[in-house]
């Protein structure tokens, strides 16, 4: 017997056309070093700063109209969509891109769009500065350890008011409005993430690390062409609440999900040779160039765990993660519907 057929609603090409912004149509000129990698698609650039087409008629050239521009993007973007259509790719999103609302309006767009064309965007969030404004307006002073938010119980309280009441909701209501349909979710509901104390919680209080992911509830939101928007807290077997690394909670959904990528959006434009050289960006590496990075110290600081955070990723099943710079606008279309990506991309 034939399985029975489901209906899900597709959006017509026009109002995915419509979601193609000349703010995305003025951005969408790459040019960077290709990748290596045969995860690359070849030759195919996404084109949109060309200024006239040839008339039929005289042979003259005349300036191309948006309609031409967002026919072209469309056309060249479907060897991309067709490659990730139905694949599930994880974001991390904070940093700069968390703060601009000009950037913030251009990640909630490309998701949304994202979605529209048959991908399956999850996004997990965190909110440092939300927090910390919410601990200044109540006399709080933010503490840090080894660049980790110190988290005693009252502090946890807020960070759960502001995280998963405000900043969650206000992403979910930006991205419904975008034209998604977005569901907002912590670590706690329907038991999605289960938490254990971090091995510094003497220092740190309550912070805590992924012990498991059960990603049950999750799978019929995302079949179905929701966009899960995941904040960073879960709790333990006890109950006792706790704050989660934003990056380390989407490192373990991508491997619960088995994802097809994971995206870092961050304030750096990606791995460096050379930390004090901007133009020393390693397009692409494998885990052993990572560790090789990390062991000769080029990659340091806030940095490592990102790294540490993509390879734990992808050594469990993860095709690919990227670490890409937040502050450009559009840099998920960059990333994902573009010959050379955006940002650093490792592979196994």
């Amino acid at each position: 017997m034939a399985a029975a057929t489901k209906t899900f609603f597709k959006p017509p090409l026009s109002s995915v056309a419509k979601s193609i912004t000349p703010s995305i149509l003025n951005s969408t000129k790459l040019n960077y070093t290709p990748h290596s990698s045969a995860k690359r698609l070849p030759s195919l650039t996404i084109r949109a700063s060309a200024t006239a087409v040839t008339s039929p008629s005289d042979g003259a050239s005349q300036p191309k109209s948006p309609e031409q521009f967002r026919v072209e993007i469309l056309s060249e973007s479907l060897p991309y969509i067709q490659r990730f259509r139905g694949k599930t790719i994880v974001v991390k999103y904070g940093g700069a891109a968390m703060k601009d609302p000009k950037l913030q309006a251009s990640v909630v767009s490309d998701l949304v769009l994202l979605s529209c064309v048959g991908l399956r965007p999850v996004l997990v969030h965190g909110g440092g500065p939300e927090i910390n404004r919410w601990l200044k307006q109540l006399n709080i002073e933010p503490l840090f350890h080894d660049g980790l938010r110190v988290t005693d119980a009252e502090t946890m309280e807020i960070v759960s008011m502001v995280l998963v009441g405000k900043v969650n909701k206000d992403l979910v209501n930006l991205m419904n409005k975008a034209g998604g349909t977005a569901v907002g979710l912590s670590g706690m509901d329907g038991r999605l993430l289960m938490a254990r104390p971090n091995p510094n919680s003497a220092q740190l209080g309550f912070v805590g690390d992924v012990d498991r992911v059960d990603p049950t509830m999750l799978l019929p939101l995302i079949t179905n062409g929701h966009i899960p928007v995941i904040a960073s807290v879960a709790a333990d077997e006890a109950g006792q609440s706790y704050n989660i690394n934003a990056d380390t909670v989407a490192g373990e959904l991508a491997a619960a999900l088995g994802a097809e990528k994971l995206i870092l959006l961050t304030d750096v434009a990606g791995i460096l040779e050379d930390r004090d050289d901007p133009n020393s960006l390693v397009k692409e590496t494998d885990i052993a160039g990572v560790k090789k990075l990390i062991a000769e110290k080029k990659v340091a600081g806030g940095m490592i765990p990102k790294v540490n955070c993509c390879v734990r990723a992808i050594e469990q099943g993860v095709s690919t993660a990227s670490i890409i710079d937040g502050r450009v606008q559009h840099s998920l279309l960059h990333e994902i519907m573009s010959e050379d990506g955006l940002g650093t991309m490792i592979t196994a």
